[in-house]
């Protein structure tokens, strides 16, 4: 009898703790990790558009997050995606996407911008 005192309580503890919904995440990385993992391991134009892909995807999917933002360096990793692909515009709007999003990032990503514009040149309105 005293052990039916003793484990009861236990027991109904730990059913009880089966119950607790568990807490969001504060961010949603998805599959970046294997996605990232996959492009270095082999480098290809296929795993860049595959961790590109796992980007977006992560970005447009953060209302299941605790912190309903981007996870840091998502928007810097894109743009420096878009750059290599050619796309300075889409760089340049990821860059400063990452720089309103994590002001303690601006110094790196006002960098990077400017380097962009240096390697652009000039503009003629011509």
């Amino acid at each position: 009898m005293k052990r039916l005192k003793i484990i009861a309580p236990i027991a109904i503890a730990f059913f009880m703790t089966g119950c607790v919904e568990q807490p969001k995440p504060l961010y949603n990385y998805g599959d970046y990790s294997d996605s990232y993992y996959a492009s270095k391991k082999n480098i290809c134009a296929e795993s860049s558009l595959k961790l590109q892909k796992s980007i977006e995807k992560c970005i447009e999917s953060t209302d299941g997050t605790l912190s309903g933002r981007v996870p840091p360096g998502m928007y810097a990793n894109l743009g420096y995606i878009y750059l290599k692909g050619g796309n300075s515009e889409e760089a340049i709007s990821s860059f400063t996407k990452e720089k309103t999003m994590y002001p303690e990032s601006a110094h790196f990503m006002d960098r990077m911008i400017k380097k962009i514009k240096i390697a652009q040149g000039p503009k003629n309105d011509n």
